[in-house]
């Protein structure tokens, strides 16, 4: 997280935010609902033929291997090749690992990019350039792409344009040289928890209750409570009681409040996206469970009542070593909450205007090494994405016999950012003016490839 998203809130709200509002303090970026809300106000009306109109974005931290994924090698030596098999799709000649057999018969909704193409095997870098379009420098830190949707469009029915579940962290995941109203909601809580799943920015301040809340015409009270002492000018005081009143709508709004009521599913739901599967294999004591399933669940609720971007993460794929127990351990949980979500999303006649990306911070080592497992590998990896204006069944470019070197059809990662900003309706030449009246690139000269889009 970069100095300046971790400010969070103007001066003035700092000495009790914490205090005042439990509604009101945004994790993760340090940011006030206020702050997330006074965006509506500033950001432009989404053109009419954007293709992607919500995107899901699964940030899987690590590095997901090809090999053990998007594009096995059967044919290859051992060492290349790796420990598993292979899951047929419904597209004549196209596998998945043997260890993705669910998302595999869901391929032919999906696009498949075999052939990206990156500069940097530092995790943070790498992630960084993935969440930003840019690469690192050490002359400014560049907003990930959430906060450049939620500048450009803002919020949408009551819902911050850029929630993050249960929050995001790390390189390339703050509002760099953009202000941090544009960061992410966090949830804070996660709803894989069996424990009831609370979001913690939509609680109310101690000692009020729904009925009291409710009849609040408007919350000058509380602001003037905890800040009339220490700000003396009525003016900005003003101006903050402007912009909670729009928090006021958000947090009194039913429609919100449901969408991140996971109680509203049925035990069905949940169960086709993973709830309470999968919990005999995990970490440090802990089973992967119901994680992937249900942030994907909750991300789904999010984008049908109007949530624009939404991030989650499922992380932990750095196999350095044996990748053959790690990956049965990890991608079970993850290929079936994914298959779910995509078969969720087409069934409710969503997919075509929801963007669904699995993002990898970069690739692995062709050759299995003597941990049996393999290494940061940027220069060939592959991705999975469905939806939001790309092919259906497609499968573009690919690496060579040995996963070594780009076979066909190499897609640079600007490309690749620039074309799913075009999905979103964005321009990824048009420039955001940093400090210093700094014009900067959306992306850092990305070309839009045609051949994604349906």
């Amino acid at each position: 997280m970069n100095a300046k998203s971790a400010q969070g809130c103007s001066s003035y709200f700092r000495a009790s935010r914490r205090d005042f509002l439990r509604v009101g303090s945004l994790s993760g970026v340090g940011l006030c609902l206020a702050d997330v809300l006074r965006a509506e106000g500033e950001a432009v009306i989404a053109p009419k033929n954007v293709k992607a109109k919500s995107v899901i974005q699964i940030v899987c931290g690590g590095g997901i291997s090809a090999q053990e994924s998007w594009n096995p090698k059967p044919e290859a030596p051992l060492e290349y090749r790796g420990p598993f098999g292979v899951s047929k799709t419904k597209m004549p000649g196209v596998v998945l690992s043997e260890m993705m057999p669910a998302t595999a018969q869901v391929a032919d909704k999906m696009t498949i990019i075999r052939s990206l193409t990156g500069k940097d095997a530092d995790h943070g870098r790498a992630q960084y350039s993935m969440l930003t379009g840019h690469r690192m420098s050490p002359a400014l830190v560049h907003p990930n792409i959430g906060t450049v949707v939620n500048q450009r469009y803002g919020t949408r029915n009551n819902l911050p344009g850029h929630i993050s579940i249960p929050d995001l962290s790390g390189d390339g995941t703050g509002t760099g040289f953009l202000s941090p109203k544009y960061g992410a909601f966090s949830t804070g809580g996660d709803p894989a928890t069996d424990k009831g799943f609370e979001v913690r920015d939509l609680r109310l301040p101690n000692g009020m209750d729904n009925a009291l809340f409710s009849r609040r015409r408007g919350l000058r009270e509380l602001v003037n409570q905890q800040f009339a002492q220490l700000e003396a000018d009525p003016t900005q005081l003003e101006t903050m009681d402007s912009f909670y009143q729009q928090a006021y709508t958000m947090i009194s709004s039913q429609q919100v409040r449901d969408a991140f009521d996971m109680s509203q599913e049925s035990d069905a739901m949940k169960k086709a996206y993973g709830h309470q599967m999968f919990l005999k294999h995990g970490t440090y004591g802990k089973s992967y469970g119901s994680t992937a399933g249900m942030r994907m669940l909750l991300a789904r609720r999010l984008v049908q009542a109007g949530a624009r971007f939404v991030s989650l993460n499922y992380g932990g794929w750095d196999t350095h070593v044996q990748i053959r127990e790690d990956y049965q351990m990890r991608m079970p949980a993850f290929d079936h909450a994914l298959a779910a979500l995509i078969t969720d999303l087409d069934q409710q006649g969503m997919l075509d205007d929801t963007l669904v990306w699995v993002t990898s911070e970069f690739g692995r080592s062709p050759k299995i090494n003597a941990s049996a497992g393999r290494d940061h590998f940027p220069r060939v990896f592959s991705t999975g994405l469905a939806g939001g204006g790309l092919k259906r069944g497609y499968v573009h470019g690919n690496s060579d016999a040995t996963s070594t070197e780009i076979a066909a059809d190499g897609l640079p990662l600007p490309d690749f950012h620039a074309s799913l900003y075009h999905l979103m309706g964005i321009d990824s030449n048009d420039r955001l003016m940093a400090p210093g009246a700094r014009p900067i690139s959306i992306v850092d000269g990305g070309k839009v490839e045609p051949k994604l889009f349906a």
